[in-house]
């Protein structure tokens, strides 16, 4: 999946997300995914309090977080999308 052609301050973003791997982050409360702006890797933490508002009855454990995180993915990458902006910053936080 990628955004192409999208222009923020003058520069066109080309952020892709090849790579389906997330993974839980219980010392943060988050779960972590990865996406691509051409060779740069730009990581994202989404916290797992934003996953429970997306979906009330999951749980707070692991296999509970990353199941709602992979039923809401496509929203979570659009939200992703929506706050990357290429440059030097290289970590994202949505909460």
């Amino acid at each position: 999946m990628a955004l192409l052609g999208c222009k923020r301050e003058g520069l066109i973003v080309a952020l892709e997300f090849p790579n389906p791997s997330r993974s839980y982050d219980a010392a943060r409360h988050c779960v972590c995914f990865w996406g691509y702006d051409n060779s740069r890797e730009i990581t994202f933490l989404v916290d797992d309090a934003v996953i429970r508002n997306l979906q009330p009855g999951a749980g707070s454990d692991e296999r509970s977080i990353l199941g709602a995180f992979d039923q809401f993915r496509e929203k979570l990458l659009e939200i992703a999308r929506k706050r990357y902006v290429s440059g030097p910053q290289n970590r994202y936080s949505i909460s």
